[in-house]
């Protein structure tokens, strides 16, 4: 099995030491890659802020159009990418084409947002002596971004990193997750071959395949103007504190709180939270994990659950009816053991699953679980939820605020003004009302508050993220 080589300056590189990513569901390699080195870091560091001062001079039309073919080849590949993230991760083949398909999206809609970058014209004749004065506001594209990406979306949360970066003028030096290293180098090789097809001279994305401890040391690098991080909350945050003069943008963990109201559809509810508590092995950070249920639909509510729960399909990721495969490892696997575990000493109870037979981690529903347990106070990234029964809307939203993260929470309801009650008091970057948590848009502003991060992503918003404002007083 040839290495995958990796991307410095215009070219494929490799080097003297290669790694193995191996498929958790049936252990076998499914890729070698080439690792870089400092050296080759360092090259990259130099040759994108060189880049970058031609890259942000190309009319709008041609940064668009870059974006525009990148969406288009992801598009052609598309069968290619999804089994290549399957290998990679494990993540059922049905998941891997929806993520290429919004792949697909994250980089149209850089397309068309960059040509909406908007300023604005500002009077400034406030006080004497500023008479006569205009502002002209502009933003301008920040410089060299180093991103940092997880291994569970390998090819959409590389998109929305580097489509918004291009959109607005900057050039990217990627770090893929280690355990999906190939699904990264794929979308940057696109991004070369777009690039050499419009005769640009260059390619504005190198891609490392360093360990994370390898590349943080060029974290605080001064040619690096922005680092943007989606991963875990103490790798996030670690990180920022070592940050002074880079701008530090960390999309991070959750432990999803979602409220089954007393006058919601218990059915709709139930069908919905099956989803996005179990899809893809819980492995993502929107994934639905407590759920608070109005005391009087309790009963009726875990009957329609269990039922919809029993239906999901585990096991190979391959086929397509498959809607929770493997975890990432089998070592995640055994956590995930350990915590439920460590939930049924503290009279928790398992209504369903539970049970783990290599990196297969059954779909399992808890109850009467303490709220310190490691499987409510924790992100448990896996096909686990918990239900709670709570007295009235109030405490079903103190409760979802009861946590030290804050990224998206989901609310059924039929009552307008507890929708209203949600947006207004729930902690957390986003409402999601009468779906999930786990309902994300491309387009939307997605990113959280408190231990789950400090920025926003969704095209639009990325891009203030990664422009700078400038005014020129006339």
């Amino acid at each position: 099995m040839e290495a995958e080589k990796y991307i410095i300056k215009n070219e494929y590189v490799s080097s003297d030491n290669v790694f193995e990513i191996i498929n958790p569901y049936s252990n076998e390699i499914v890729k070698k890659i080439y690792k870089s080195t400092d050296a080759d870091v360092n090259n990259a560091l130099n040759y994108l802020t060189d880049v970058q001062k031609q890259y942000r001079e190309l009319p709008v039309y041609l940064k668009s159009d870059l974006l525009e073919r990148v969406s288009e080849k992801i598009k052609i590949k598309k069968d290619f990418l999804a089994n290549l993230i399957t290998l990679e991760t494990g993540k059922p083949i049905l998941y891997s084409k929806i993520e290429i398909d919004r792949a697909i999206l994250t980089f149209k809609l850089g397309a068309e947002l960059s040509k909406q970058i908007e300023g604005e014209v500002l009077n400034l004749d406030l006080l004497k002596g500023s008479e006569n004065k205009t502002g002209i506001v502009k933003r301008f594209p920040i410089g060299l971004i180093l991103a940092i990406t997880p291994w569970n979306f390998p090819v959409n949360l590389v998109a929305h990193k580097i489509s918004p970066a291009l959109a607005s003028g900057n050039t990217v030096l990627l770090k893929p997750a280690s355990a999906s290293m190939a699904s990264g180098i794929e979308l940057v090789k696109i991004i070369k071959e777009c690039s050499d097809d419009m005769k640009l001279g260059f390619t504005p994305v190198n891609v490392v395949t360093s360990s994370g401890s390898e590349i943080e040391k060029f974290a605080s690098d001064s040619r690096v103007k922005l680092v943007s991080f989606t991963g875990s909350s103490s790798v996030g945050w670690k990180l920022k504190s070592k940050l002074v003069y880079q701008k530090v943008s960390l999309e991070l963990g959750g432990n999803a709180g979602v409220i089954v109201d007393e006058n919601s559809d218990i059915e709709l509810a139930a069908k919905k939270i099956s989803i996005g508590g179990f899809a893809q092995a819980g492995q993502s950070c929107i994934s639905a994990q407590r759920i608070y249920v109005h005391k009087k639909i309790y009963d009726e509510f875990i009957s329609k659950l269990k039922e919809e729960v029993i239906k999901i399909k585990f096991g190979s990721p391959f086929e397509e009816d498959t809607i929770v495969g493997p975890m990432i490892n089998s070592e995640e696997a055994k956590r995930i053991e350990s915590w439920t575990e460590e939930a049924i000493k503290s009279e928790g109870k398992i209504l369903i699953g539970g049970k783990r037979v290599g990196s297969i981690f059954e779909p399992t529903i808890l109850t009467n679980v303490d709220e310190s347990a490691s499987v409510n106070s924790k992100e448990v990234f896996a096909p686990l939820v918990t239900v709670k029964k709570v007295k009235n809307f109030k405490e079903a939203v103190e409760l979802v605020n009861n946590s030290q993260f804050g990224l998206q929470a989901g609310v059924f309801t039929n009552d307008i003004n507890n929708a209203f009650y949600a947006f207004n008091n729930i902690e957390t970057g986003g409402v999601i009302i009468n779906d999930v948590s786990a309902y994300r848009m491309d387009s939307m502003p997605y990113g959280g508050v408190k231990m789950s991060g400090n920025a926003r992503e969704g095209v639009k918003y990325a891009i203030d993220e990664m422009t700078e404002i400038k005014i020129m007083v006339i």
